[in-house]
């Protein structure tokens, strides 16, 4: 299952890469394209845009949050949490009013995860409505994971046509429902109980397993050619 996750990940965003090249290879050199960078969230990002006329441009770019790593504190079990983020975007932009402003939509291939860890460490861990005495061996991991393909949707200033150095904001959100799943290992697997976990997992589901959209807030920095 995982193989074909990665695969059709991997396919859809050579597909894209295609898509986008070949427009914008058809826009021409008529209009300049602009080389940007940006930083925020979802990190740090690295984009070609091209104007197709005063009104419509087409983008790709390539954004990675990397892992960021922090203990948290989730139905009362303490994990060691894990995010990782990559993500690569095929975006069309409407300027409205053939300015600066726009809106952006679009299609991302994504793998973006939240790996969440629990180690018995030799106390207790409480799964559902238990409290289980563990060892240093015994682990309670969850997974959050957002679909690897999700629109876009969003608006912001920038990549108009004007040749040099040039400056753009995004403020938008990619769309799609969080799936979540689990794994337990150690001595401890044989006494926790179906019912407890199902409980466990029904309560993050309620909290950071309703996670429905990933927001987008960037500034950017490029250069026209």
């Amino acid at each position: 299952m995982r193989e074909q996750q990665v695969i059709r990940t991997v396919g859809a965003t050579v597909a894209m890469a295609s898509i986008a090249a070949a427009a914008l290879l058809s826009a021409g050199s008529a209009r300049a394209g602009e080389l940007y960078v940006k930083g925020g969230f979802p990190g740090v990002m690295l984009g070609w845009a091209q104007p197709l006329n005063s009104y419509f441009g087409l983008r790709i770019d390539a954004a990675t949050l990397g892992n960021v790593n922090e203990r948290r504190t989730e139905d009362g079990i303490v994990y060691d949490a894990t995010l990782k983020g990559d993500r690569t975007a095929l975006l069309a932009d409407w300027f409205v009013f053939g300015g600066s402003f726009r809106f952006t939509g679009g299609i991302t291939a994504s793998k973006y995860s939240l790996d969440l860890l629990a180690n018995g460490a030799g106390g207790r861990i409480t799964v559902g409505n238990t409290s289980y005495t563990t060892t240093a061996s015994d682990r309670f991991n969850v997974k959050i994971k957002l679909p690897s393909s999700m629109p876009y949707v969003g608006l912001g200033w920038g990549h108009q046509s004007n040749s040099g150095l040039r400056f753009s904001f995004d403020i938008g959100a990619k769309l799609g429902k969080a799936s979540l799943s689990y794994a337990l290992s150690g001595p401890w697997t044989s006494s926790v109980s179906q019912a407890d976990i199902d409980a466990e997992l029904s309560e993050l589901r309620e909290g950071v397993g309703k996670i429905k959209l990933l927001p987008q807030l960037t500034l950017g920095l490029g250069y026209s050619f």
